[in-house]
Order: structure tokens, then C-alpha cells, then sequence
């Protein structure tokens, strides 16, 4: 009997990791082309364009292309606004505090620096955010790949 609750303990894990990799997949197809939500980092007047690359319900993680200028360097526990644009002219605010950063190669083979944020959660805005994350979870969990094998059509 245990070693059948254990199978079904990794079937569980396994499903929850497939789940999780959909959702990353479709977070960087929904950033890179969709709808083109992208963020800027606002700060002292000066708007800064980033790449987001992962978000959660706790925190994002977003990309600078790494040049060696001081804007591409955030210290850890800084606290700043972003701007998650979801339309050319319209954003939502939301307050991030910086827990790590990571110098890494992406796939384009360019140096970046990657900057891991938890969210400010208490932000009247956020709530706008936290449905958004939501739905992105949800997706990943309940959607399914097209293979043009068959259609559902509804009436």
C-alpha cells in the first residue's frame, strides 16, 4: 500500500512540474509577442526599459542586458516602481523589492543581468497584477497544445 501512495505522490509531483514548465513556456510567449506586456523600472525620474522574464504570485524576474553601467547595477533590498505595461500607453504600477541579482548568458548568447522582486502586495494596484498571475496559473493548468489532430466545435 505505500508503495502505491508513493506513485501516486510522484504522479502528483510530476504533474505539478508539467504545469509549472507550461506556464513558464507560456509566460515567455505571452511577454516576447502576444500582447507585448513589458516593464520599465521607474526610478528617480528616469525610466528604465527591462525584459521580464518570469513572474509568480510573489515576485517577477526580469533582465537588463549587461553593459557595465551603473543603471544594470540594483543592490539587493532596493525598493523601486515598475510599470507593467499591458498596452503602448498603459500600465499597471506595481512596488518591487530586489532579493538577489545573477549575471547569465541567455540563449541569444548575450550577457544579461537577471534581478529576482518580491512584490509590494499591500499596493491598491497589485490587486489588477495578482488577477493577471492568476490567470496565467490557471492557464498553464487547464489549457491544452492544438496538434491539429481534432476540433471541438461548440454549438
Amino acid at each position: 500500500m505505500a508503495e502505491e501512495e508513493e506513485k501516486l505522490l510522484d504522479f502528483c509531483e510530476k504533474r505539478k512540474e508539467n504545469i509549472e514548465k507550461k506556464r513558464r513556456n507560456f509566460e515567455r510567449i505571452l511577454f516576447n509577442n502576444t500582447i507585448g506586456a513589458y516593464s520599465v523600472v521607474d526610478e528617480h525620474g528616469m525610466i528604465y526599459p527591462v525584459q521580464l522574464v518570469d513572474i509568480s504570485r510573489d515576485g517577477c524576474l526580469f533582465q537588463i542586458p549587461w553593459n557595465g553601467n551603473a543603471i544594470n547595477k540594483f543592490e539587493n533590498d532596493k525598493e523601486f516602481t515598475m510599470r507593467m505595461y499591458f498596452t503602448r500607453d498603459s500600465y499597471v504600477p506595481v512596488v518591487v523589492t530586489i532579493r538577489h541579482g545573477t549575471e547569465v548568458l541567455d540563449t541569444d548568447r548575450q550577457r544579461y543581468m537577471q534581478y529576482g522582486c518580491e512584490f509590494d502586495k499591500s499596493m491598491s494596484s497589485f490587486e489588477a497584477m495578482e488577477s493577471f498571475i492568476e490567470f496565467l496559473y490557471k492557464f498553464a493548468e487547464h489549457s491544452a497544445i492544438d496538434k491539429g489532430d481534432s476540433k471541438v466545435f461548440f454549438l
